[in-house]
């Protein structure tokens, strides 16, 4: 199972069972979660430095926005990124690269871009990264995802979730409960004082809220993640 939680930045967990993964492709092997006397499990970890915070900058920075939740309807203002791609590394590539003297870039200007395209690169960055982070993921597992489970802040924006499942071409699926990170903790506090007795009870409480299908075609999403890829070269080495 994988989750990603999209926030000020991204976080992606695979659990990987009792065995801990070393990983060959940039990602972090790590703990997910030790309960009790059971034996610990692990996981695989992607952290993507910038996500909603480059919703913040568009806002507090250009001032294209008055607030966040004003992305989604600028963006949904154009059919496409109108040939940009927006790479954030404000502060360095975080997985899978790992490169602290990239600098961000906006790729593939020209006049017939407006402030809808801006807008649309810029929700588009987060599903390019996360797709970085998941081919990494698949290729140190062995595991292919099946579906996304997605917490945070930004996964109310519906333009964004779908573009992510078209990214990954799995689905996308948020729980009725999108703040994971704190129900979790709850959880764990709850088996350990005894309110909770097993992980089956608490599996039972899960239950989903949205999912999103892929609706792009193959090659039109292979085309658009080629290019992405094209323009993350073009942060590389800045310092």
């Amino acid at each position: 199972m994988t989750k990603n939680t999209y926030g000020t930045g991204c976080f992606m967990l695979m659990n990987t069972g009792l065995t801990p993964v070393q990983s060959k492709n940039g990602l972090l092997t790590t703990l997910a979660y030790k309960l009790g006397d059971a034996p610990a499990v692990y996981a695989l970890e992607g952290s993507i430095a910038i996500a909603g915070a480059l919703v913040q900058w568009l806002r507090d920075n250009l001032g294209l926005i008055s607030s966040s939740g004003e992305i989604e309807t600028l963006a949904a203002s154009v059919n496409d990124n109108g040939g940009i791609y927006f790479v954030p590394a404000f502060s360095g590539l975080y997985a899978p690269y790992w490169k602290d003297n990239a600098r961000g870039v906006i790729a593939g200007l020209t006049r017939y871009v407006n402030s809808g395209h801006i807008a649309r690169a810029a929700l588009e960055a987060t599903a390019y990264q996360t797709r970085e982070v998941l081919d990494a993921m698949n290729a140190d597992s062995g595991v292919r995802l099946k579906s996304l489970r997605v917490d945070g802040g930004m996964v109310f924006n519906g333009l964004l979730m779908q573009f992510q499942s078209d990214m990954l071409g799995v689905p996308v699926v948020r729980p009725k409960v999108a703040e994971t990170t704190a129900l979790g903790a709850a959880y764990a506090a709850g088996l350990a004082v005894g309110f909770w007795t097993s992980l089956k009870q608490l599996r039972e409480y899960w239950g989903v809220d949205m999912e999103w299908r892929p609706a792009l075609p193959r090659a039109r999403r292979e085309k658009l993640y080629a290019e992405w890829k094209k323009a993350v070269t073009r942060t590389f080495d800045w310092l």
